[in-house]
């Protein structure tokens, strides 16, 4: 546990009341060995088949992790696993490289609590021992959507996976993170089903989490590849026709990795077109103006 954001100390906050701490990874065991101990909450770890310990490794130093070893890489769906075993009336999400600012566990949940609509709160994000704030961050901050009366902050069509805390039940009904999309991206189909049901999303700025990035992430053309994909399959499960071509055109005219991407999609796209579902008129509209 920790009360800076740089490193363990004596002092701890207090344990907030139903919240779990979620943590998907894959082949990170020193990684997580540094970022586990600092969650002031019980934790729920889902390792996407790693081969270099980890399992073992978490098992050994810190006992009071719960880990779910899985055979194979779900990607965020491994998110959605830890999600449903956690059985607390929130998660918040962290990635093997983020953690929750000490007492932010409890102050989201406060939150939360004061919010009903709201299913994900976004929470300030920093970056890199500089704790320079992520810029999506400050997008997010001055959505075009406003803030409604009945949530804490600026309205959201998306979030950050690694620092985000969703209402558990609202989450699973909207099917979590799907098996499809995968990862990276896999924000933005679940950010659209649950504004379709009703829920509220929110960017609060009063709550922090540190992200300082894994050495072993992949190269950026991998990721925009990666996130190309997402974006293509998600448009083809839950966007009109027309921006699905927009989206296919967008990506082939970008550059080689996002044409790469539409590629990898390819042997997807059955599984996409199953969960093809369209959106409520005002969501469409709500992401038409996010867009610009």
């Amino acid at each position: 546990m920790t009360s800076t954001s740089t490193g363990p100390a004596a002092t701890r906050s207090p344990v907030p009341d139903g919240v779990t701490v979620v943590v998907m990874s894959r082949d990170r065991r020193e990684d997580l060995l540094a970022t586990l101990p600092r969650h002031e909450a019980p934790v729920v770890l889902v390792d996407n088949g790693s081969t270099d310990g980890t399992v073992a490794a978490v098992r050994a130093a810190l006992p009071a992790v719960t880990v779910l070893a899985l055979e194979a890489n779900a990607g965020a769906r491994a998110r959605t696993i830890g999600a449903g075993h956690a059985g607390t009336e929130f998660v918040a999400f962290a990635d093997d490289d983020s953690w929750w600012a000490p007492g932010d566990l409890a102050r989201a949940a406060e939150v939360m609590r004061a919010h009903p609509r709201l299913a994900v709160l976004q929470a300030r994000v920093l970056v890199g021992p500089e704790e320079r704030l992520d810029p999506l961050c400050a997008e997010l901050a001055t959505s075009p959507l406003g803030t409604p009366p009945d949530l804490p902050g600026p309205a959201l069509l998306g979030f950050i996976g690694c620092g985000a805390m969703v209402r558990t039940d609202a989450f699973l009904a909207a099917g979590g993170f799907d098996p499809v999309v995968r990862f990276p991206g896999e924000e933005e189909r679940l950010s659209l089903d649950l504004a379709a049901a009703g829920w509220g999303l929110a960017y609060v700025d009063a709550v922090t989490v540190h992200h300082h990035p894994s050495t072993r992430r992949h190269d950026p053309a991998a990721r925009r590849t990666a996130i190309w994909r997402s974006k293509v399959l998600t448009a083809v499960m839950r966007l009109p026709l027309g921006d699905v071509v927009r989206t296919v055109v967008a990506g082939l005219r970008a550059g080689a990795p996002e044409r790469r991407g539409l590629g990898q999609a390819l042997p997807d796209l059955p599984a996409a077109l199953r969960r093809r579902r369209r959106l409520p008129a005002h969501v469409l509209a709500d992401r038409r103006l996010l867009a610009g």
